[in-house]
């Protein structure tokens, strides 16, 4: 299995830097943890000649509540992996880390793990002698030391971590987006943007087509299920894990090989429709023109360079519309690396970070995803979907469970561990910032410019899920008030001081002022227990 392309130029150096400072024996085996099972990490020229180590570690799988569907395929790819390599992988199943690691009998390689606590533990493990070098990792485009140079070691990182250098305004998205452009010279004509353009955001905000259920375009690839599958499934069974959600069918690709197939089908088949209503929900169309790659991604299978080219190449043949490209590559080397760099960059104290002062309980429905107990149609399509597929997309996650929490005042760290352990995408690097910082507000303004709040308006404008709603988006009070636009008025009112001193929001409150039913809005959803 090849290297993806551009990653051996990016890393070489400073893999070969950490190999050669902690004097590693060159045959010295690779540790794999279960989201580095792609070449990207096992097949570089550095690790030629060295063994594999799989651990499939017991108390890891008990640790916490996790989606059923999420552990099928950490460790379906997992074993997979281990049939591939075939004699140069050793696969433990152990109870702990630490016990497969002192059956191998001599020091492992690794490279750094996604997680704070995973980084600790690892370097507790070279301390007493176990690992004898940790890499940088390389499923990501942008090396670490990279995006550290870019950001001039602003002030973002919060708590102890914070480091005492001025912040600077550049440090946004929108620049980072720009400058990956740049750096890996995609979608680029010289120094300019192809299109003259660099965000086509405007093109890609289209409601769902009117009188359709699904948007019309040809199915995702699907996996075919083989006995290792088959053998998960049943030691699932026999382990009776503390599990969230539906078992079901495998929905992911988890090796390579499966991984390409799946950007295939997308690129081909998929891509161009993807752009204009990649905003939209449709109750009856989960995917929609979706490319199903996070999974592939996070478990380190697909690099996003390979995925990135594909896409760009598809525009350069004239099969994929610029619009719908220029949104995929947003998400992939814009957005998804950018939260991969501030996950590290904000510091281990930000997922506790909560300036909202939002502390209630999630409730035993959400926990449980009960979509059974909710009356409003998005919230419930939205749970509906993590129980049985422990996926939506990026919209149902922002703009109705998110929205919904944020309205609630749940506590941000006990949502991002929910969306963590919930989702079979969600890792411990992924959900921190995207809770905490875009979904939640809850550090101030550091990651997003105003909280991603809104009424059932924006619900209404783009899914098919009111027409059939028991609430009505456009009542506040009584019975069929829906709880998006009176909990919208309700967190407004909640936050008055911090929204009308930004200049996004003030409006909302100026509007608020002049709800003549404001006080009714106020004690009805302060008494509200269903949704």
């Amino acid at each position: 299995m090849s290297v993806p392309f551009g990653v051996e130029d990016t890393y070489t150096e400073s893999v070969d830097a950490a190999l050669e400072e902690a004097g590693a024996d060159p045959d010295a085996p690779l540790w794999l943890f279960g989201d580095q099972l792609g070449p990207a990490v096992h097949a570089l020229p550095q690790h030629a000649e060295r063994d594999v180590v799989l651990v499939e570690s017991a108390a890891v799988l008990r640790r916490r509540r996790y989606h059923r569907q999420k552990l099928h395929l950490v460790l379906s790819g997992m074993r997979h992996l281990d049939a591939e390599l075939g004699d140069r992988a050793t696969y433990h199943r152990t109870e702990t880390y630490r016990e497969a690691l002192e059956k191998v009998g001599r020091p492992v390689v690794v490279h750094q793990p996604t997680s704070h606590t995973a980084v600790e533990f690892v370097e507790r493990l070279r301390k007493e002698g176990l690992v004898a070098a940790v890499l940088p990792p390389t499923t990501f485009a942008r090396p670490r030391a990279e995006f550290e140079s870019w950001a001039g070691g602003g002030t973002q990182r919060s708590g102890a971590d914070a480091p005492k250098a001025g912040y600077s305004e550049s440090f946004t998205m929108e620049n980072f987006y720009r400058n990956q452009r740049r750096r890996f010279d995609v979608l680029m004509e010289g120094d300019r943007p192809v299109g003259g353009k660099w965000n086509l955001d405007h093109d890609n905000r289209e409601p769902p087509p009117k009188k359709q259920t699904t948007l019309g375009v040809p199915d995702p690839w699907w996996p075919t299920e083989d006995e290792i599958d088959e053998q998960v499934r049943r030691d699932l069974d026999a382990m009776d894990l503390p599990t969230v959600g539906e078992d079901g069918p495998r929905l992911f690709a988890v090796t390579p090989d499966e991984a390409r197939k799946a950007l295939q089908r997308f690129v081909e088949h998929r891509l161009d429709p993807f752009g204009p209503h990649e905003d939209a929900i449709l109750e009856d169309d989960p995917w929609m023109a979706h490319s199903l790659l996070s999974v592939p991604q996070n478990l380190g299978v697909l690099h996003p360079l390979e995925a990135v080219h594909a896409a760009e190449q598809a525009y350069h043949d004239g099969t994929a519309r610029l619009n719908s490209v220029e949104g995929f590559v947003r998400q992939v080397l814009g957005w998804r690396e950018y939260i991969w760099h501030l996950y590290w960059h904000f510091g281990k104290g930000y997922s506790r970070r909560n300036e909202m002062d939002h502390r209630t309980k999630l409730p035993d429905w959400w926990t449980e995803l009960d979509a059974d107990r909710v009356t409003a149609a998005c919230l419930s399509s939205a749970l509906r979907g993590v129980r049985d597929r422990g996926w939506v997309h990026h919209i149902p996650r922002l703009m109705v469970l998110g929205n919904h929490a944020l309205q609630r005042e749940y506590r941000p760290s006990a949502l991002s561990e929910w969306f963590t352990t919930s989702f079979v995408d969600g890792f411990a690097w992924v959900m921190p910032p995207n809770v905490v910082g875009m979904s939640q507000h809850a550090d101030g303004g550091q990651l997003a410019t105003k909280p991603y709040s809104s009424g059932g308006a924006y619900i209404n404008k783009m899914s098919d899920h009111c027409g059939g709603c028991a609430f009505d988006p456009k009542v506040r009070v009584g019975d069929k008030a829906c709880p998006f636009t009176a909990g919208y008025w309700q967190f407004v009112h909640r936050h008055r001081g911090r929204l009308e001193g930004n200049q996004r929001t003030a409006r909302a409150v100026a509007t608020m002022d002049r709800l003549k039913d404001l006080d009714a809005v106020l004690e009805q959803e302060h008494g509200r227990r269903d949704f």
